[in-house]
C-alpha cells in the first residue's frame, strides 16, 4: 500500500502539464509533499493522469474490463461462446470461476480499480485540506474531476462485482482489510459526490480544460449521476442472493427517477451538447476528434500504444492491410439477432452491425483492401469501431489507441425519456424518444409517427419502447447487461434470445421468410460488398436470379452441432440471475484476511 501512496504522490508532482494521450508514460521521482502539491493548481492537476493510468493498464479497462464486461446478452456476445468451459467464455456465460485465468492475478481489473480509487482518495483528501476550494476555481475543478473519476471506477466495480468494499478515505492500518459493503452505501456516497462535482465543474467548452472530451465536465458529472441513480433505484442481485429493489427509502425508485430526470433535463437545457448524424458520430469518433460540444460526453483516453477498442470490439481484419498493422477485431460481436431487430430503413443498422469482414488474397500487396463474407451468422461485427474509419494507420500489433466513449448525449436523452415516462407518463416523455427516432429514420417521418403512436399508448408500452431503443441505439457499447439487470429483465431477454436464435437457424417464426442462402459480390472499388438475402422478404429464388458472383449457406455455426451457439449464451443449467456479477477473484479472497467471500453467488 505504501507503494500505491508513493506512486500517487510522485505522479501528482511529476505530471504537472500533460496530454491525455500521453498519460501512460512512466513517472519520475519527486520529494514534494501533499501540502505543496495540493496547494498548487498546476501540480494538483497532475494527479489526474495518475488516476487515469490505472484505467489504461493491460489488465484493467484496456484488455479485460472493456472487452469482457457486458457479454452475453441479447445484444452482445463473446465470439467464441460455443467453447463454454474456456475461461474467456466463462466471463460471460454466467458460470464464472474464481480462479479465472483471465482475471485471477494481482494486477488485474479489481486491483487496478482499487489502485485508481486509492489515488483519487489521496487527491481528494489533499485538495480538501490544502486546495482552498471555496476561493480557488482551478482547484475546485480538479476536485470535481477527481470525484467524477472515482465515481466512474466505483460504477464499474458495482457493475462487475456487485457489493464491493467501500473505500472513500486513504487506507490506514485499521482499514487495510474490509468486507463487502452493501452497494446502497456506495451509491449514496457517489450520488452525493457527483452532485458536489457538478457544482465545481464547467460545462463543455466553458473553460479551456473542458474543450476536450478527454477531460471531465459538468454535463458528464450530471449524466453519470443520472446513470447511477437509475441503477440504484433498479433491481440487482443482493448479498442474500435475492434479486430485488433496494429497501433503503433514500434509494426508492421514485426518488432515483426524479434525480435522473432532473440531471438529464439540466444537460438537455444547457444546450452544450448535440446529436450528430449517426454515421457522422462514429466516423468522428474513429477519426479521434476529441473536441467537446458534440455527442461524446467523456472518453477514457488511450495513447496510440494503448487501448484495444477496435482490437477487441471492431470489424475484423483477417490480415494486416493498408488500414491496420494488426489482424484483429471481433473478440466480442453482435448477437446475430440484432441485424433483424433493426428496421431495414433504420440508419443505425449499417453502422452498428456489419455482416462482413476485411480480407485480402495472400498474393495481394500488404496495403491492399478487400472483403469477405463470413461463413456464419455468428460473425456479425460492431461497425461503430473501424480501422478503416481512422485517420491514421494502426502500426502497433497489440493496441489501436482508440479512446473508449464512456457516455454520449443519446444516453442522456433516453434516460430522460425513461425517467419522465415513469414519473409523468408517456405523453410528457414522448419528445425525448422522438429525438432518437427522428435521427434513426431521418427521411421517414411516417415510420417515426407510427413508432411514437405505438409507444405512447400506455406507460408500459413506452417502457417497452425504451427497452428496445436502448438495445438498438447502444449496440456494441456494452450498456445492455447493466440495463437488463436494473430492469429485472436479464433472464427474460436471454431466454427470448435463445428462442429467436433457434428460430433464425431453422427459418421459423418471424424468420420464416428469410432465404437459406446469401448472395453477394464485391464491387469495382474492391472495398464495397453488396449482399442480398439479409432482409425480411428476400428469397432464394430472387437471389439466384440477380447474377451475384457468389453465394453461401447462411447458418448459425460452421459446426455440425448447431445448438451450441444458443445453448452457450448461458452455461447449461445456470440461472443468470444467480450470477449477475463476477466473483471476487481467488487471489483477493486469499489475501483478504478472511474478510471477503462469494457466498451469495451460485458458483
Amino acid at each position: 500500500m505504501k507503494k500505491i501512496i508513493t506512486i500517487s504522490l510522485i505522479l501528482a508532482a511529476s505530471l504537472a502539464t500533460w496530454s491525455c494521450k500521453d498519460i501512460l508514460e512512466a513517472p519520475t521521482k519527486s520529494s514534494l509533499d501533499e501540502s505543496v502539491i495540493f496547494s498548487t493548481p498546476s501540480l494538483a492537476e497532475g494527479v489526474i493522469p495518475g488516476i487515469l493510468q490505472s484505467f489504461g493498464e493491460t489488465n484493467s479497462y484496456r484488455g479485460r474490463y472493456l472487452v469482457y464486461y457486458g457479454t452475453n446478452t441479447d445484444v452482445e456476445v463473446y465470439s467464441s461462446l460455443k467453447t463454454i468451459n474456456d475461461d474467456k467464455s466463462r466471463l460471460g456465460n454466467y458460470n464464472t470461476n474464481v480462479e479465472n485465468d483471465q482475471m485471477n492475478t494481482d494486477n488485474n481489473a479489481w486491483a487496478k480499480f482499487y489502485e485508481g480509487i486509492e489515488r483519487a482518495n489521496m487527491a481528494i483528501r489533499g485538495l480538501r485540506n490544502y486546495g482552498n476550494i471555496d476561493r480557488n476555481p482551478a482547484m475546485a475543478q480538479v476536485l470535481g474531476e477527481v470525484l467524477v473519476l472515482r465515481a466512474v471506477i466505483y460504477n464499474d466495480l458495482i457493475k462487475g462485482w456487485g457489493d464491493v468494499p467501500a473505500r472513500f478515505e486513504p487506507i490506514n492500518t485499521e482499514t487495510t482489510y474490509l468486507p463487502r459493503s452493501d452497494k446502497d452505501v456506495i451509491y449514496k456516497q457517489l450520488l452525493a459526490d457527483l452532485d458536489e462535482a457538478a457544482s465545481l465543474l464547467p460545462w463543455p467548452n466553458e473553460s479551456n480544460v473542458t474543450k476536450s472530451v478527454e477531460r471531465v465536465n459538468k454535463a458528464f458529472a450530471k449524466g453519470l449521476r443520472a446513470r447511477l441513480a437509475l441503477a440504484a433505484g433498479g433491481y440487482s442481485q443482493r448479498l442474500d442472493g435475492t434479486v430485488r429493489l433496494s429497501s433503503d427509502p433514500d434509494l426508492s425508485k421514485d426518488k432515483m427517477y426524479a434525480i435522473a430526470k432532473q440531471e438529464c433535463l439540466d444537460i438537455i437545457n444547457s444546450g452544450t451538447l448535440r446529436l450528430l448524424g449517426f454515421e457522422e458520430l462514429f466516423r468522428r469518433f474513429n477519426g479521434e476528434n476529441i473536441l467537446a460540444g458534440g455527442e461524446s460526453m467523456w472518453e477514457i483516453p488511450f495513447s496510440e500504444g494503448r487501448g484495444r477498442v477496435i482490437f477487441d470490439l471492431g470489424v475484423r481484419h483477417t490480415k494486416t492491410d493498408k488500414y491496420t498493422g494488426q489482424n484483429r477485431g471481433g473478440t466480442v460481436v453482435a448477437n446475430p439477432l440484432m441485424w433483424y431487430e433493426f428496421d431495414k430503413e433504420d440508419v443505425r443498422r449499417s453502422v452498428s452491425v456489419v455482416p462482413y469482414e476485411w480480407d485480402r488474397a495472400s498474393s495481394d500487396a500488404a496495403d491492399a483492401g478487400g472483403f469477405q463474407v463470413p461463413t456464419t451468422l455468428g460473425r456479425m461485427y460492431f461497425g461503430k469501431y473501424r480501422y478503416e474509419w481512422m485517420n491514421r494507420r494502426v502500426t502497433s500489433t497489440n493496441d489501436d489507441g482508440l479512446n473508449w466513449m464512456y457516455m454520449r448525449y443519446a444516453d442522456v436523452i433516453l434516460m430522460a425519456a425513461e425517467a419522465i415516462n415513469e414519473l409523468d407518463g408517456p405523453q410528457a416523455a414522448a419528445p425525448y424518444l422522438k429525438m432518437i427516432l427522428d435521427r434513426a429514420f431521418p427521411t421517414n417521418s411516417s415510420k417515426v409517427n407510427t413508432l411514437m403512436s405505438e409507444a405512447t399508448s400506455s406507460k408500459t408500452d413506452f417502457f417497452n419502447a425504451i427497452v428496445d431503443q436502448r438495445a438498438l441505439e447502444f449496440t456494441g457499447e456494452m450498456l445492455r447487461k447493466a440495463d437488463l439487470i436494473r430492469w429485472n429483465l436479464l433472464a427474460t431477454k436471454l431466454t427470448e434470445a435463445k428462442t429467436k436464435l433457434q428460430q433464425l437457424e431453422t427459418r421459423t417464426g418471424k424468420y420464416a421468410d428469410l432465404p437459406t442462402r446469401i448472395y453477394y459480390k464485391t464491387l469495382a472499388d474492391g472495398e464495397t460488398v453488396e449482399i442480398y438475402g439479409l432482409n425480411f422478404g428476400d428469397t432464394d429464388a430472387e437471389g439466384a436470379s440477380l447474377g451475384y458472383t457468389a453465394n453461401k449457406t447462411w447458418t448459425m455455426s460452421a459446426s455440425s452441432d448447431q445448438t451450441t451457439f444458443w445453448d452457450a449464451l448461458v452455461y447449461p443449467g445456470k440461472d443468470p440471475n444467480k450470477q449477475q456479477f463476477w466473483p471476487i477473484w481467488q487471489i483477493f479472497i486469499e489475501g483478504s484476511n478472511g474478510m471477503l467471500d462469494n457466498k451469495h453467488l451460485n458458483l
